[in-house]
């Protein structure tokens, strides 16, 4: 792994919509030494994220890219990528990034991207998935990190955290405990993945170069910690 920064550390892009708490999640374990890593850009395609500021106050360069601006989904995706390789980052993390990106942005990070999907996947891609979770009567949900494909929400999985759907539970509740579950995860994830245990080969995800035949739960990697 090649860094610009002559630390040792990665270098991560964070994308956001919102408030950005997994992009906090981040943060904190950039500065706890659980990820060995900075975060050289966080950038927005909404001028009212609340994670911009936040980011900012961190000393962390911001920009804010309003996609209604540009004539185009192809000349947003060119300028959001050129302001992500001049920040020179190596990894590209969406957390509550609600753009589609389309496969040629896609295909210029495939292997360095990665989402954090609240749901079991593949099960509810796309929006609304604890709402139609318990519509199904599911008894179960969670979140999902995988490796960002062309495909909305169909990259290979590394790791799932599982959530009990509990009988009283509304979305928002249950979104809730998922959350905080999202919080634990995603460190996690981008952990292995600058420190090379896990990579994307052949459209699979491979733990240190064998395949994974299904994706690690977080409860059995906290509980062996």
């Amino acid at each position: 792994m090649s860094t610009d920064s002559g630390d040792g550390k990665a270098r991560l892009a964070i994308l956001i919509s919102g408030r950005g708490s997994n992009m906090q999640s981040l943060l904190a374990a950039c500065d706890s030494g659980q990820l060995a890593a900075k975060v050289c850009l966080v950038a927005s395609n909404n001028p009212e994220a609340e994670g911009l500021p936040y980011a900012a106050g961190r000393g962390i360069k911001t920009i804010s890219l309003d996609h209604r601006q540009f004539a185009s989904r192809t000349d947003f995706e060119t300028q959001l990528a050129k302001s992500i390789d001049d920040s020179g980052a190596e990894y590209v993390l969406l957390a509550g990034f609600m753009r589609i990106l389309g496969e040629s942005f896609v295909s210029r990070y495939q292997g360095r991207m990665l989402n954090i999907h609240p749901s079991l996947l593949p099960a509810y891609p796309g929006l609304d998935t604890h709402a139609r979770a318990i519509a199904n009567g599911d008894t179960e949900a969670g979140a999902s990190v995988h490796f960002v494909t062309p495909e909305l929400d169909g990259g290979p999985v590394m790791i799932q955290a599982r959530v009990r759907i509990e009988p009283d539970d509304s979305s928002g509740k249950l979104a809730q405990r998922v959350l905080e579950a999202e919080h634990r995860m995603y460190p996690i994830a981008v952990a292995w993945l600058v420190e090379g245990l896990v990579s994307l080969q052949n459209g699979q995800c491979h733990w240190q170069g064998e395949a994974m035949p299904s994706p690690r739960l977080l409860g059995d990697i906290e509980a062996s910690a």
